[in-house]
Protein backbone atom coordinates (compact mmCIF):
# COMPACT_ATOMS: atom_id res chain seq x y z
CA UNK A 1 0.00 0.00 0.00
CA UNK A 2 1.28 3.13 -1.34
CA UNK A 3 0.20 6.34 0.45
CA UNK A 4 1.67 9.78 1.93
CA UNK A 5 -0.31 11.57 3.96
CA UNK A 6 0.12 15.59 6.01
CA UNK A 7 -2.73 15.22 8.55
CA UNK A 8 -4.11 18.77 9.54
CA UNK A 9 -4.35 18.43 12.95
CA UNK A 10 -8.20 19.51 13.25
CA UNK A 11 -9.41 16.72 11.07
CA UNK A 12 -7.27 14.27 13.51
CA UNK A 13 -9.02 15.98 16.21
CA UNK A 14 -12.32 15.23 14.79
CA UNK A 15 -11.73 11.77 13.38
CA UNK A 16 -10.04 10.71 17.12
CA UNK A 17 -13.34 11.82 18.84
CA UNK A 18 -15.26 9.74 16.42
CA UNK A 19 -12.87 6.46 16.43
CA UNK A 20 -10.96 6.25 19.69
CA UNK A 21 -12.28 4.64 22.28
CA UNK A 22 -13.64 5.54 25.40
CA UNK A 23 -10.44 5.29 27.95
CA UNK A 24 -10.12 2.09 30.38
CA UNK A 25 -7.57 1.69 33.17
CA UNK A 26 -4.28 1.27 32.48
CA UNK A 27 -2.64 -1.42 32.84
CA UNK A 28 0.08 -1.84 35.46
CA UNK A 29 3.18 -1.05 34.30
CA UNK A 30 5.92 -3.87 35.83
CA UNK A 31 9.91 -3.68 35.57
CA UNK A 32 11.39 -6.71 34.00
CA UNK A 33 15.05 -7.70 33.29
CA UNK A 34 16.65 -10.13 31.23
CA UNK A 35 20.90 -10.64 30.87
CA UNK A 36 22.26 -10.12 27.33
CA UNK A 37 24.26 -12.92 25.78
CA UNK A 38 27.26 -10.70 26.76
CA UNK A 39 26.56 -10.45 30.56
CA UNK A 40 24.74 -7.12 30.25
CA UNK A 41 21.28 -6.99 32.44
CA UNK A 42 19.13 -5.10 30.54
CA UNK A 43 15.70 -3.54 31.58
CA UNK A 44 12.67 -3.43 30.18
CA UNK A 45 8.83 -1.86 31.19
CA UNK A 46 5.62 -4.15 30.91
CA UNK A 47 1.86 -3.75 30.84
CA UNK A 48 -1.10 -5.37 29.54
CA UNK A 49 -1.50 -8.96 28.05
CA UNK A 50 -2.40 -10.95 25.46
CA UNK A 51 -0.70 -12.30 21.99
CA UNK A 52 -0.31 -9.17 20.35
CA UNK A 53 2.81 -7.23 21.21
CA UNK A 54 3.77 -4.00 20.15
CA UNK A 55 7.85 -3.48 20.97
CA UNK A 56 9.08 0.20 21.45
CA UNK A 57 12.22 1.17 21.26
CA UNK A 58 13.44 5.05 22.80
CA UNK A 59 16.23 7.09 20.98
CA UNK A 60 19.92 8.45 22.03
CA UNK A 61 20.36 7.87 25.65
CA UNK A 62 16.56 8.17 26.41
CA UNK A 63 15.13 6.12 28.83
CA UNK A 64 12.22 3.33 28.34
CA UNK A 65 9.54 5.52 30.41
CA UNK A 66 9.52 8.53 27.58
CA UNK A 67 6.81 6.19 26.35
CA UNK A 68 4.52 6.04 29.33
CA UNK A 69 1.88 7.90 27.37
CA UNK A 70 1.69 4.83 24.37
CA UNK A 71 2.33 2.55 27.60
CA UNK A 72 -0.75 3.55 29.49
CA UNK A 73 -2.70 3.49 26.67
CA UNK A 74 -2.13 1.24 23.96
CA UNK A 75 -2.10 -1.71 27.13
CA UNK A 76 -4.91 -1.36 27.27
CA UNK A 77 -5.45 -4.07 23.60
CA UNK A 78 -1.93 -5.01 23.63
CA UNK A 79 0.82 -6.38 25.62
CA UNK A 80 3.51 -3.59 25.55
CA UNK A 81 7.14 -3.57 25.81
CA UNK A 82 9.30 -0.92 26.60
CA UNK A 83 13.09 -1.34 26.29
CA UNK A 84 16.28 0.48 27.91
CA UNK A 85 18.70 -0.36 25.50
CA UNK A 86 21.71 -1.06 27.20
CA UNK A 87 23.46 2.20 29.21
CA UNK A 88 20.23 4.17 29.14
CA UNK A 89 17.18 4.50 31.70
CA UNK A 90 17.48 1.64 34.33
CA UNK A 91 19.71 -0.73 32.27
CA UNK A 92 23.13 -1.65 33.17
CA UNK A 93 26.22 0.85 31.60
CA UNK A 94 28.31 -1.35 29.47
CA UNK A 95 31.72 -1.33 28.98
CA UNK A 96 31.38 -3.04 25.36
CA UNK A 97 28.55 -3.07 22.84
CA UNK A 98 28.00 0.68 22.77
CA UNK A 99 26.83 0.68 18.84
CA UNK A 100 24.00 0.25 16.87
CA UNK A 101 24.94 -3.43 15.66
CA UNK A 102 25.12 -4.86 19.53
CA UNK A 103 22.05 -2.37 20.03
CA UNK A 104 20.12 -4.59 17.55
CA UNK A 105 21.04 -8.18 18.63
CA UNK A 106 20.03 -6.61 22.43
CA UNK A 107 16.54 -6.30 20.26
CA UNK A 108 16.65 -10.02 19.23
CA UNK A 109 17.36 -11.25 22.22
CA UNK A 110 14.59 -9.30 23.78
CA UNK A 111 12.58 -11.18 21.49
CA UNK A 112 13.74 -14.24 22.42
CA UNK A 113 12.90 -13.84 26.07
CA UNK A 114 9.42 -12.52 25.00
CA UNK A 115 7.67 -15.99 23.43
CA UNK A 116 7.64 -17.08 19.72
CA UNK A 117 4.44 -14.80 19.05
CA UNK A 118 5.44 -11.91 16.12
CA UNK A 119 5.95 -8.27 17.47
CA UNK A 120 4.98 -5.15 15.97
CA UNK A 121 8.57 -3.01 16.68
CA UNK A 122 8.63 0.72 17.10
CA UNK A 123 11.35 2.76 16.83
CA UNK A 124 11.88 6.28 17.22
CA UNK A 125 15.18 8.52 16.65
CA UNK A 126 18.22 6.58 17.17
CA UNK A 127 15.89 3.29 17.93
CA UNK A 128 14.97 3.43 14.21
CA UNK A 129 18.83 2.99 13.48
CA UNK A 130 18.82 0.07 16.43
CA UNK A 131 15.72 -1.46 15.27
CA UNK A 132 16.95 -1.38 11.49
CA UNK A 133 19.81 -2.95 12.31
CA UNK A 134 18.00 -5.67 13.98
CA UNK A 135 16.24 -6.19 11.10
CA UNK A 136 19.40 -5.98 8.84
CA UNK A 137 21.11 -8.79 10.74
CA UNK A 138 18.17 -10.73 11.78
CA UNK A 139 15.79 -10.59 9.32
CA UNK A 140 11.87 -9.96 9.88
CA UNK A 141 10.99 -13.72 10.92
CA UNK A 142 10.16 -12.34 14.14
CA UNK A 143 8.34 -9.16 13.31
CA UNK A 144 4.31 -8.59 12.44
CA UNK A 145 5.41 -5.36 11.74
CA UNK A 146 7.77 -2.20 11.83
CA UNK A 147 6.72 1.62 12.89
CA UNK A 148 9.78 3.94 12.08
CA UNK A 149 9.82 7.01 14.06
CA UNK A 150 11.08 10.47 13.00
CA UNK A 151 14.51 9.92 11.78
CA UNK A 152 16.49 9.05 8.11
CA UNK A 153 16.09 5.65 6.67
CA UNK A 154 18.73 5.57 3.74
CA UNK A 155 16.37 7.15 1.46
CA UNK A 156 16.51 10.17 -0.74
CA UNK A 157 16.70 12.38 -0.03
CA UNK A 158 19.43 12.25 2.59
CA UNK A 159 19.37 14.60 5.25
CA UNK A 160 20.52 18.74 5.20
CA UNK A 161 23.63 19.46 7.09
CA UNK A 162 22.43 21.23 9.87
CA UNK A 163 23.83 25.03 9.93
CA UNK A 164 25.97 26.61 12.28
CA UNK A 165 24.32 28.91 14.53
CA UNK A 166 26.57 31.97 15.76
CA UNK A 167 29.16 31.10 19.14
CA UNK A 168 27.93 30.57 22.50
CA UNK A 169 29.19 30.22 25.70
CA UNK A 170 30.92 26.57 26.28
CA UNK A 171 28.80 24.01 27.98
CA UNK A 172 29.23 21.90 30.39
CA UNK A 173 27.69 18.12 29.17
CA UNK A 174 24.93 18.00 31.61
CA UNK A 175 23.89 21.47 30.61
CA UNK A 176 24.07 20.41 26.96
CA UNK A 177 22.22 17.55 27.43
CA UNK A 178 19.15 19.49 29.34
CA UNK A 179 19.14 21.88 26.22
CA UNK A 180 18.81 18.96 23.97
CA UNK A 181 16.17 17.76 26.12
CA UNK A 182 14.27 20.62 25.76
CA UNK A 183 15.18 20.83 22.00
CA UNK A 184 12.77 18.07 21.21
CA UNK A 185 9.38 19.60 21.84
CA UNK A 186 7.63 21.73 20.28
CA UNK A 187 5.03 21.76 22.58
CA UNK A 188 5.82 22.83 26.25
CA UNK A 189 5.76 20.25 28.83
CA UNK A 190 6.33 20.41 32.34
CA UNK A 191 9.61 22.02 33.37
CA UNK A 192 10.22 19.06 36.29
CA UNK A 193 9.21 16.37 33.45
CA UNK A 194 12.07 17.77 31.46
CA UNK A 195 14.18 17.58 34.57
CA UNK A 196 13.76 13.96 34.97
CA UNK A 197 13.90 13.16 31.58
CA UNK A 198 17.79 14.98 31.26
CA UNK A 199 18.63 13.40 34.92
CA UNK A 200 17.66 9.47 33.18
CA UNK A 201 19.69 10.83 29.27
CA UNK A 202 22.81 11.35 31.69
CA UNK A 203 22.68 8.16 32.90
CA UNK A 204 24.49 7.46 30.22
CA UNK A 205 28.10 8.46 30.16
CA UNK A 206 29.41 11.25 28.25
CA UNK A 207 32.15 8.69 26.67
CA UNK A 208 29.33 5.74 25.76
CA UNK A 209 26.57 8.32 24.37
CA UNK A 210 29.32 9.69 21.71
CA UNK A 211 30.14 6.50 20.87
CA UNK A 212 26.91 5.84 20.07
CA UNK A 213 27.38 8.25 17.73
CA UNK A 214 30.35 7.37 16.25
CA UNK A 215 31.00 4.68 13.30
CA UNK A 216 28.07 4.49 11.55
CA UNK A 217 27.53 2.37 8.55
CA UNK A 218 26.51 4.05 5.50
CA UNK A 219 23.39 5.07 4.57
CA UNK A 220 22.64 2.51 2.59
CA UNK A 221 22.67 0.02 5.17
CA UNK A 222 19.82 1.12 6.37
CA UNK A 223 18.10 1.20 3.27
CA UNK A 224 18.83 -1.86 2.30
CA UNK A 225 17.63 -2.72 5.96
CA UNK A 226 13.98 -0.76 5.54
CA UNK A 227 13.17 -2.44 1.68
CA UNK A 228 14.64 -6.29 2.72
CA UNK A 229 11.06 -6.55 4.49
CA UNK A 230 8.03 -7.26 2.56
CA UNK A 231 6.07 -7.08 6.11
CA UNK A 232 3.94 -4.01 6.78
CA UNK A 233 5.95 -0.59 7.52
CA UNK A 234 4.90 3.14 8.54
CA UNK A 235 6.89 5.85 8.57
CA UNK A 236 6.06 8.70 10.96
CA UNK A 237 7.71 11.81 10.69
CA UNK A 238 7.79 15.47 10.60
CA UNK A 239 8.15 17.38 7.63
CA UNK A 240 11.81 17.26 7.08
CA UNK A 241 11.75 13.62 6.03
CA UNK A 242 8.73 14.35 3.86
CA UNK A 243 10.94 13.81 0.75
CA UNK A 244 12.44 10.32 2.30
CA UNK A 245 8.44 9.76 2.93
CA UNK A 246 7.66 10.04 -0.63
CA UNK A 247 10.20 7.66 -1.73
CA UNK A 248 9.80 5.13 0.05
CA UNK A 249 5.83 4.92 0.31
CA UNK A 250 6.18 4.91 -4.05
CA UNK A 251 9.25 2.58 -4.16
CA UNK A 252 8.81 -0.13 -0.78
CA UNK A 253 5.04 -2.55 -1.67
CA UNK A 254 3.97 -2.81 1.97
CA UNK A 255 5.02 0.85 3.37
CA UNK A 256 2.76 3.76 3.80
CA UNK A 257 3.66 6.78 5.60
CA UNK A 258 2.59 9.80 7.39
CA UNK A 259 4.13 13.25 7.66
CA UNK A 260 2.43 15.51 11.22
CA UNK A 261 2.68 19.23 11.04
CA UNK A 262 4.05 21.06 14.32
CA UNK A 263 5.43 18.33 15.83
CA UNK A 264 8.78 18.07 17.92
CA UNK A 265 11.18 15.34 17.15
CA UNK A 266 9.26 14.12 20.53
CA UNK A 267 5.83 13.59 18.22
CA UNK A 268 4.34 11.07 20.51
CA UNK A 269 5.20 12.94 23.53
CA UNK A 270 3.63 16.59 21.82
CA UNK A 271 0.58 14.69 20.54
CA UNK A 272 -0.27 11.32 22.02
CA UNK A 273 -3.41 11.29 21.49
CA UNK A 274 -3.06 11.75 17.38
CA UNK A 275 -0.01 9.17 17.51
CA UNK A 276 -1.60 6.26 19.62
CA UNK A 277 -4.57 6.65 16.92
CA UNK A 278 -2.13 6.16 13.97
CA UNK A 279 -0.41 3.22 15.74
CA UNK A 280 -3.81 1.19 16.77
CA UNK A 281 -4.97 2.06 13.52
CA UNK A 282 -2.16 0.86 11.62
CA UNK A 283 -2.17 -2.36 13.73
CA UNK A 284 -5.99 -2.94 13.03
CA UNK A 285 -5.39 -2.80 9.26
CA UNK A 286 -1.93 -3.59 8.57
CA UNK A 287 -0.75 -5.47 10.94
CA UNK A 288 -3.42 -7.61 12.80
CA UNK A 289 -6.46 -7.48 10.70
CA UNK A 290 -9.60 -8.91 11.42
CA UNK A 291 -10.57 -12.19 9.27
Amino acid sequence: MRRVFAIPALIVAGLLSIWHPAPLMAAPTLDRYFTTSDGVKLHYLQAGQGPRTIVLVPGWTMPAWIWERQIADLSQQFRVIALDPRSQGSSQVAATGNDVGRHGADIGELLGQLGPDKVLLVGWSFGVLDSLAYLHTAGDAHLAGLVLVDNSIGEDPPPAAPKPGPPGPKLTWAQDMHRFVRSMFAKPQPPAWLDRLAAACLHTPEPVAKALLANQPPRTYWKDAVYSTRQPVLYLVRPKFAGQAGNLAAHHPSAETVVLQNLGHALFVDDPARFNHLLRDFAARRVWPKA
